[in-house]
C-alpha cells in the first residue's frame, strides 16, 4: 500500500539520524597532532584479506611471540595484527587488578560473592584456577619456537572484538599435539560451544573433558578455587551450541540464510536488498527511540552490528527478544539500508513488522553464580601471608599427556 509505504519511510529515516548520530565524530579536536606509535602490527584490511584468500581451514605457520602467553586461551604470533582467540576452550580468568587482588585477600567466599552480585549471569572473574591455566600455557609451550594454525570454518575470521579465532597445534617429541585439547585434558577448561559446536574437534573435546573429569584435574578439583556452577554453564552453552548448529545447517543450503561473525555476512545481506533474509546473531544492544521505532543491534563485530528495526513497539514486546541480550537469536526480514553521511557508508539494516519474524532459542538464560555458604574446610580460603597480596602463587604444572 502507497500510504503505509510513507508512514514507514519517515521513522526508518529518524533511525537512520540516530544511528548517524551514534557513530564516531569527525573534525579537528584541537589537541596537537601526536606522532604514530611504531607498531610490530599489520595492516588490519591486509590482514584480513590475506587471512581469507584461502578459503580452506589452515592459517598457517607463525613464529610465537616474545611474551606471547596472555594466558589459558589467548596468545600472540608474530605476523598477525591481533591475539588469538582459542576454539571451544574458555579458560577462568587471571588477576590483572589491584582491586581484585585486594577483594581476594578477604577471603574465596566473599570475593565470588561479590563478584556474584555485580551480574545477572554466570561470573567470569579472576580466579586461582585462571592463573593455573596461564601457567600450564607457559609450560606447555616452553621451548616451543612455531605453532600451526588452523580454523574451524573457512569464513569465520576473527571474534567481536578483532581477536584471530584459532587452534593451535605444536610439535613437541615427533607427536603433533593440538593445545585447544590438550588444556581442556588438563582441566585448565572445559568443551566451550557457547558460540556453536566444534565441527572438527567435538569428540576430542569432550573425551578429553570426560577425562579430566573423571581424573578430579584443575577445574573438576573441588579442593580448587574456581567457577562452582560449571554444570549449569555446560547446559547453557551446549543449549547455545544446538541453536546456532541448527541455523547453520540450515544455512548450508539457504543463500538468504545468513551468520553474522562470518568474514563477508554483510557483504551477503547487501546483496539481499528489498528482499527477506533470516539472519543469527546475538542480542548486542537496545536502543528504545523518542518515536515508535525500537532498535536492536545484533553482533557482528565492533562498529559493524547489524541494526534491526522494530516499527511496530508492540511487536518488540511481543517478540520477548528484550529477554534475550546476550543471547543468540534469529531475525527474519526485509533487507533495506540507509546512507550514514558522518560515517560516508551505506548501513544495512533489517526491519521487523510482526513478533513472529523472531525466534528465540528454546532456554531460558541463566541467573548469576550461585554462591557456596562459608565453611570451615581449609581449600575454600586463601591462607594469610603478611607479605603477599592476591592470589596465591602456583608452579607451573607440567600439561597433561597425551592419550
Amino acid at each position: 500500500m502507497p500510504g503505509a509505504k510513507r508512514r514507514l519511510a519517515a521513522p526508518l529515516w529518524s533511525a537512520a539520524l540516530l544511528l548517524a548520530a551514534c557513530g564516531p565524530r569527525s573534525g579537528d579536536t584541537g589537541a596537537p597532532a601526536k606522532a604514530p606509535k611504531p607498531s610490530y602490527r599489520f595492516d588490519r584490511t591486509a590482514v584480513d584479506a590475506a587471512l581469507a584468500a584461502d578459503p580452506g581451514v589452515v592459517i598457517g605457520t607463525y613464529r610465537l611471540a616474545p611474551k606471547g602467553i596472555v594466558d589459558g586461551d589467548t596468545i600472540k604470533v608474530e605476523g598477525l595484527d591481533a591475539s588469538l582467540r582459542l576454539l571451544a576452550i574458555d579458560t577462568e580468568e587471571t588477576f590483572k587488578s589491584k582491586s581484585d587482588r585486594v577483594l581476594y585477600d578477604q577471603g574465596w567466599e566473599v570475593y565470588l560473592a561479590k563478584k556474584a552480585a555485580q551480574s545477572n549471569r554466570p561470573v567470569k572473574i579472576a580466579t586461582p584456577l585462571g592463573e593455573e591455566a596461564k601457567h600450564f600455557a607457559e609450560a606447555f609451550f616452553a621451548g616451543i619456537d612455531t605453532v600451526e594454525l588452523e580454523r574451524d570454518h573457512p569464513e569465520e575470521l576473527r571474534g567481536r572484538y578483532g581477536r584471530i579465532l584459532s587452534y593451535v597445534f605444536v610439535v613437541k617429541d615427533g607427536k603433533r599435539l593440538h593445545y585447544n585439547v590438550e588444556a581442556v585434558r588438563a582441566g585448565m577448561a572445559p568443551y566451550f560451544p557457547k558460540y556453536g559446536h566444534s565441527r572438527r574437534f567435538r569428540g576430542e573435546f569432550e573425551a578429553a573433558m570426560a577425562e579430566a573429569r573423571a581424573a578430579g584435574r584443575g577445574i573438576w578439583d573441588p579442593s580448587k578455587q574456581h567457577y562452582p556452577d560449571y554444570d549449569a554453564r555446560l547446559a547453557w552453552w551446549y543449549a547455545r551450541g544446538d541453536f546456532v548448529d541448527a541455523f547453520e545447517s540450515k544455512a548450508e543450503t539457504r543463500d538468504d540464510h545468513i551468520v553474522l561473525g562470518r568474514h563477508r555476512a554483510l557483504e551477503r545481506l547487501s546483496a539481499f536488498e528489498g528482499k527477506d533474509v533470516s539472519v543469527l546473531g546475538t542480542v548486542a544492544k537496545i536502543v528504545e527511540t523518542k518515536g515508535d521505532l525500537v532498535l536492536v543491534f545484533l553482533a557482528h563485530r565492533r562498529g559493524e552490528d547489524l541494526p534491526v528495526v522494530f516499527v511496530d513497539p508492540l511487536a518488540f514486546e511481543d517478540s520477548g527478544i528484550a529477554d534475550y541480550v546476550g543471547e543468540y537469536v534469529v531475525v527474519r526480514g526485509p533487507v533495506q539500508h540507509y546512507h550514514d553521511q558522518r560515517r560516508k557508508k551505506d548501513v544495512f539494516e533489517v526491519v521487523v513488522r510482526a513478533a513472529r519474524q523472531v525466534t528465540l532459542p528454546p532456554y531460558t538464560p541463566p541467573g548469576p553464580t550461585p554462591v557456596p555458604q562459608p565453611h570451615e574446610a581449609a581449600a575454600s580460603t586463601r591462607p594469610r601471608a603478611a607479605a603477599r597480596s592476591g592470589p596465591p602463587s602456583t608452579e607451573p604444572p607440567s600439561p597433561a599427556p597425551a592419550p
